[in-house]
């Protein structure tokens, strides 16, 4: 019988300032209008001895979390990938805005 593999996303997206990498086992478009659903995230084993701060900041903060749902005008990038990396938080120093995403109909020139 053939190994089922498994698919392990990265999302990648902005989050305060800030640039996300996680790694999960499932995303989907939500129910909730513009948004993306992240479920099962995914950590590299304890046991290293080297801790990556960036990461461990990340398990904290998503620890008890079933389900994120990240406004899709944040996602950076999705990519379906081989085995999960390690997840991290890099500060973008305030130069990145995302890009402004408009979902109902236009307003502009209406009087």
């Amino acid at each position: 019988m053939a190994e089922e593999k498994k698919q392990i996303y990265r999302v990648i997206f902005l989050n305060q300032e800030e640039v996300y990498e996680v790694y999960a086992k499932n995303i989907y478009q939500s129910d909730l209008f513009g948004f993306i659903e992240v479920e099962e995230f995914l950590f590299g084993e304890r046991s290293q001895i080297v801790v990556d701060p960036s990461e461990e900041k990340l398990k904290n903060e998503l620890e008890g979390v079933v389900r994120s749902f990240i406004p899709m005008g944040a996602i950076v990038r999705i990519d379906e990938v081989e085995k999960e990396g390690v997840a991290k938080v890099v500060s973008t120093g305030g130069k990145v805005t995302p890009f402004p995403i408009q979902f109902g109909p236009s307003t502009r020139g209406k009087k």
